[in-house]
């Protein structure tokens, strides 16, 4: 374990709060590859990895990974099974999740934790251009949506909102409600924890990516100091 402790000297202090690992594997000269996952309170929820060989050690930061329950819809989920226009007087994201996705789901309000996921099929979100739905969802802690395809004015409520939404068809076709998955949002990728399968996700663009990462659009321009 010493060599990785060396190698890991290399890296500024500032990329490790080395109170908060909540794992790590022992090294030894007979294992060809093991690897080493360290959990940080880092901004955003960011994780660094430490993937080891031998006594060789390869760093990768700032990987946004996390891990959600996933719920299954179908395809041509619309904004108003999203968010019904009953509620479209509530402008408050909790007062909206309290009734997201009730016209698919009634129960789903009730039974969706923070952190979720949702995975769908085609033409996720079309209907209505309401920004509601994309809020609702949020609103909800659902982390993030999987489909195989998005509506488009849905689309880019979803990023102006700040709700990560990704596309992957054969995501959207393998993985099962009930499923836990991780998701690597800087490398694309869709880990099924409870199968072992990976899919890849199509990239999203980095100014898109920027919208995320800070929140929604008003929260980028604020940042960038336009208002």
């Amino acid at each position: 374990m010493g060599a990785l402790w060396q190698s890991l000297s290399h890296f500024r202090p500032s990329a490790f709060l080395f109170s908060e690992i909540r794992s790590l594997l022992y090294l030894n000269n007979n294992v060809k590859r093991t690897f080493a996952f360290f959990q940080l309170e880092y901004v955003n929820k960011l994780y660094h990895f430490a993937a080891c060989e031998g006594a060789g050690i390869i760093l990768q930061e700032d990987l946004m990974a996390f891990q959600g329950k996933v719920w299954k819809f179908g395809d041509d989920v619309n904004t108003d099974e999203i968010i019904p226009a009953r509620y479209l007087s509530f402008t408050d994201p909790k007062k909206l999740a309290e009734h997201v996705m009730e016209d698919a789901d009634p129960s789903f309000p009730q039974k969706v934790s923070n952190g979720d996921i949702i995975v769908a099929g085609k033409n996720f979100g079309c209907g209505s251009s309401r920004e509601h739905a994309p809020v609702a969802i949020k609103g909800a802690g659902i982390a993030c949506v999987i489909a195989a395809g998005f509506a488009r004015i849905f689309y880019r409520n979803a990023f102006n909102m700040g709700l990560l939404i990704l596309e992957s068809p054969e995501a959207s076709e393998k993985i099962r409600e009930g499923d836990t998955i991780e998701i690597n949002q800087k490398l694309g990728n869709i880990y099924n924890i409870t199968t072992g399968e990976s899919f890849k996700v199509t990239p999203i663009p980095n100014f898109m990516d920027e919208l995320i990462s800070n929140g929604g659009l008003i929260e980028h321009i604020k940042k960038s100091g336009a208002i």
